[in-house]
């Protein structure tokens, strides 16, 4: 899990991460899953990617500290289909449903995709810095990220966007990607990272395809449960292009901005509190 690859006619607008096998123990004896605070586990917290696991780890920990039991599944599955599959297989085994489902990023449209093929399994869905839902929305994301870059920033990070690297390249590629998502950070550590490209290479153009052909908001109109998206005000990912085609598709749908706040809410020094005062509140 160290290469990085993106596909070219197909750029991702979702957040690449990975764990790495030293960050933190499991509590099972498979590799599958991390769990906090109490089992079996309650609320679910989605990574993004596809093919990454490991940025929502602070997040998932907190509100394990916070009395939640919490389950942070990695997906392996190199299909789209495949990846719901064994989530649903992971909460099944891991969970007492129906649970709440937050999903960050890649893993906002995971948890809608499993919201509306597993309904039993899912009480609640919390969509975190979602990716937009039409393509339409899409082609500012760049030009927004390139303009909160200096050229060097610009040009070492497109050098490092297709070559295989290894963890410090991986990493460099993440905290210059940081750069462009964030507002305002705190001061906690970043966790390790790493990337599967093999994963993303299959998964990122089959999700786009089903973003573009609409089948992406079809299956969200499925969705029975409570649905709540939680989106920054400075995510270069345009707040639009989620809340005007959700609502659409979903009108009973939650949208809330948090001002001052990036791609990943739980690290803003403004915006943290708001938003997991909105994530207890929800989950409760």
């Amino acid at each position: 899990m160290t290469a990085l690859l993106m596909n070219a006619s197909a750029p991702s607008d979702l957040t690449i991460s990975c764990l790495t096998d030293d960050d933190c123990p499991m509590t099972e004896t498979e590799r599958d899953v991390r769990q906090y605070n109490d089992a079996p586990s309650r609320v679910v917290v989605l990574h993004g990617g596809p093919g990454g696991a490991g940025e929502v780890e602070p997040f998932a920990r907190e509100l394990g500290r916070r009395g939640h039991a919490v389950l942070e599944p990695f997906q392996t599955r190199q299909t789209v289909g495949g990846q719901v599959d064994e989530l649903s297989a992971q909460i099944g085994r891991y969970c007492t449903t129906p649970v709440a489902v937050i999903g960050w990023s890649w893993g906002a449209w995971l948890g809608c995709l499993l919201a509306a093929q597993h309904e039993k399994l899912v009480r609640t869905l919390i969509l975190v810095g979602c990716g937009p839902f039409e393509a339409r929305y899409t082609s500012a994301i760049r030009t927004t990220k390139n303009s909160r870059l200096t050229n060097d920033e610009r040009m070492e990070l497109k050098a490092l966007r297709p070559k295989d690297g290894d963890a410090a390249d991986i990493a460099r590629f993440l905290e210059l990607s940081d750069v462009a998502d964030t507002y305002a950070r705190d001061t906690s550590p970043q966790p390790s990272v790493t990337f599967d490209g093999a994963i993303h290479a299959a998964v990122w153009p089959e999700a786009d395809d089903m973003r573009q052909s609409g089948a992406l908001l079809n299956a969200v109109s499925a969705i029975r449960c409570p649905v709540l998206a939680i989106h920054g005000d400075y995510d270069p990912r345009p707040s639009e292009g989620v809340q005007i085609p959700l609502q659409a598709a979903l009108p009973s749908a939650q949208f809330v901005q948090l001002a001052r706040c990036g791609h990943k809410p739980w690290q803003e020094i403004h915006a943290k509190d708001d938003f997991y005062r909105l994530v207890e509140n929800a989950v409760a």
